[in-house]
């Protein structure tokens, strides 16, 4: 199952909302479950750098089924994912990104945001998830 156009709207608008609550420009993007880009969004104002950070927060973790800060904390050195993050194309490895998990406890995609500080993107991050 695949997150549809419409749930990725309104976690958009979540997250969006976050964002500007929190007064951050933010770089936000959905993936659906094959991890291809499904909506995506630049706020004014935010670091052009941090959009393509924020398609690889998504992806990263739709990729592993889990947060991105989770793939941080095993690829530390001397973790099991040590350099993880040189693969599939180049992999985001700190807080951020996180999978969209629908009422059926299906994983339908994941949601990456950057912008802000680590903390900042999770917690945008958190915001659109819990949207749907």
């Amino acid at each position: 199952m695949n997150v549809t156009l419409n749930q990725a709207e309104k976690i958009l608008a979540a997250a969006k909302a976050k964002a500007e609550k929190i007064g951050v420009a933010m770089n936000i993007a959905i993936v659906d479950e094959g991890a291809n880009l499904k909506l995506f969004c630049r706020m004014d104002g935010a670091l052009l750098g941090c959009a393509d950070i924020a398609i690889k927060k998504a992806k990263t973790s739709r990729f592993f089924d889990m947060g991105s800060g989770e793939i941080g904390k095993l690829s530390q050195p001397g973790g099991s994912l040590y350099n993880i993050e040189h693969s599939n194309g180049g992999l985001i490895s700190f807080a951020g990104g996180m999978v969209l998990i629908n009422g059926d406890d299906k994983i339908i995609g994941a949601i990456g945001i950057s912008g802000g500080t680590v903390a900042q993107d999770e917690e945008v991050a958190v915001a659109g998830a819990n949207a749907i």
